[in-house]
């Protein structure tokens, strides 16, 4: 089972996260334990203060080493522990391959950003990670936090119904999913394509394989530069390109 420690200014906020949906699911399954540490109570003056203002000058606030180091090694002297990671825009874009490496650790930590960021010795002496689930800025690390262990806790066994949902679809492998089609097959004049309606396995595999491709040219060419750069998806990821220009 995957621990998870969160540490965050506001442990109310994750109330309703953890309570609801898949991520529940995934705790009564025992394949995540995730528990929200509130970094107020690792402060020690009366006013429970974790940020001050910046050296130098400057706009804002900056969360304070102490308590963030107090917080982490707490966590530590009662769970294994391999990753502390930090939500912040300046960390590296999280994709599927970062959340794959993330549920096969036994403990995460992940600390919620506030204000102008952090001091810098918890970036250099104390996190192991920095993650960005996009290029914008939001108000803090709590909504990133929550996506993240969605997206680690539908990797984690049993927690979606068919594991298939979570191997064959988008950025799996570099590559955007196929369009999905669904009852009925003729709705206001649009129809469902006929390769999905034949009950050929082999054409409809080559036609979902077409639109992947088509589909991940179009909407994210980024993504097919780093193809050939991922030796761990790129022998899947030949095999689909092959399947789609067999295609009838």
């Amino acid at each position: 089972m995957l621990t998870a420690h969160v540490i965050t200014l506001f442990p109310g906020a994750f109330d309703s996260f953890l309570a609801h949906s898949l991520v529940a699911r995934a705790q009564e399954f025992n394949a995540i334990s995730i528990h929200v540490h509130d970094l107020r109570d690792f402060a020690h003056d009366n006013h429970r203060s974790v940020d001050d203002m910046p050296f130098g000058g400057g706009p804002g606030m900056v969360l304070m080493p102490g308590p963030l180091f107090e917080a982490v090694e707490s966590i530590k002297q009662e769970a294994d522990i391999d990753r502390v990671i930090l939500m912040t825009p300046q960390g590296r874009l999280m994709r599927q391959k970062t959340v794959s490496e993330l549920s096969k650790m036994r403990g995460i930590v992940v600390i919620c950003g506030r204000y102008e960021g952090v001091d810098e010795r918890v970036r250099e002496h104390l996190v192991t990670d920095e993650l960005s689930v996009g290029d914008y800025v939001l108000a803090g690390g709590e909504l990133p936090a929550m996506v993240v262990l969605e997206a680690i806790a539908r990797l984690l066994p049993g927690v979606v119904g068919c594991s298939e949902s979570t191997f064959d679809e988008s950025h799996s492998f570099a590559m955007l999913e196929y369009p999905q089609y669904t009852r009925p097959s003729k709705f206001r004049g649009w129809k469902v394509p006929k390769a999905l309606l034949s009950g050929d396995h082999q054409r409809i595999e080559r036609w979902r394989a077409r639109q992947s491709l088509l589909r991940t040219l179009l909407r994210r060419p980024d993504l097919v530069a780093g193809w050939w750069n991922d030796q761990g998806g790129r022998d899947e990821t030949q095999k689909r390109l092959l399947a789609a220009l067999n295609d009838d």
